[in-house]
């Protein structure tokens, strides 16, 4: 996870990046959250720089969603004479986000994410370069890229500790297992774009919806879990509704286009045949499935 300071061209894993001077630690970077190349560093110096799937770009993405000249990182000076970093759209066919928002023009500040096509990188500006890239890559072994919530990792090491506390002291742990439903269909009739769109939709519905003490994760692809701390399985249950009546009544707002979007849950409390959380998860997968068998849009459990 090197600074790039080659002397040629060079592709990594789907990303291009064209030669240039070594940075300085002070100077301003990208980090990779999702996407291709994951965690890596792109440092923003003294000069524009181009962002596309053309050859002729500095930063190259070769995927469809990106433009040929998707957008352009611009160094300026603000009317009090502080060197800052703006982010250009490029007349881009499926746009640049700022936040989630989309953008012709936007001054970037310290933590902003922009999303290029379906990379998503976070605009690091601090004078603590260095300390700041470092703590973002400890994030991102903990967290989703796309949604920001726990990653399998984390949620699977949080299970774990939980049900530990849920079996020493006789307290009880509701898990929910989810999955929107067919959603390789979304992704083949509108495009990846609104996949990632509803992923992150989804998301926002279950940390709007849910306990401080509960925990939410991305587990893969479309599937989420939610641990469930000092729920049983009633209360674990009325969760689970409440969450997929408001995705269904809600839908997917992709584009200004309003699009069905519903998911399964398999519902599980600990129990005491489960000999580990592993046990847990296994149960409330098959009560998953057995949701997308009877029909999907429904609560097994």
């Amino acid at each position: 996870m090197a600074d790039d300071h080659v002397t040629s061209p060079h592709r990594v894993v789907g990303l291009v990046v064209r030669p240039s001077k070594m940075p300085a630690l002070e100077d301003a970077c990208l980090v990779v959250l999702y996407g291709e190349s994951i965690g890596r560093r792109v440092a923003l110096r003294d000069a524009p720089l181009t962002v596309g799937r053309a050859s002729d770009a500095d930063l190259q993405f070769e995927e469809e969603s990106v433009s040929r000249h998707h957008c352009r990182f611009e160094p300026f000076s603000d009317e009090g004479g502080v060197e800052r970093w703006r982010v250009v759209d490029l007349r881009s066919t499926n746009g640049t986000f700022v936040n989630d928002r989309v953008t012709t023009s936007a001054v970037l500040q310290h933590g902003d994410r922009v999303q290029i096509g379906r990379t998503i990188c976070k605009f690091l500006g601090s004078g603590q370069i260095e300390a700041a890239y470092y703590e973002e890559i400890y994030r991102l072994v903990t967290t989703d890229g796309l949604t920001g919530l726990c990653n399998r990792r984390a949620f699977t090491e949080a299970l774990a500790r939980e049900f530990g506390r849920s079996l020493r002291y006789g307290r009880p742990l509701g898990l929910v297992m989810l999955d929107i439903d067919h959603f390789k269909n979304l992704n083949d009739s509108y495009g990846h774009l609104a996949g990632d769109a509803a992923l992150r939709q989804l998301g926002a519905i279950l940390r709007a919806n849910l306990r401080r003490e509960d925990i939410v994760g991305r587990l893969g692809g479309e599937e989420f879990g939610l641990l469930l701390p000092e729920l049983d399985l009633a209360g674990a249950r009325l969760v689970s509704d409440k969450v997929r009546s408001l995705v269904a009544s809600r839908g997917l707002d992709f584009e200004g286009a309003a699009m069905r979007l519903t998911v399964s849950a398999g519902v599980v409390a600990r129990a005491d045949g489960d000999a580990d959380a592993d046990d847990m998860m296994r149960r409330a997968d098959a009560l998953l499935y057995t949701a997308k068998r009877a029909g999907r849009n429904r609560t097994e459990g």
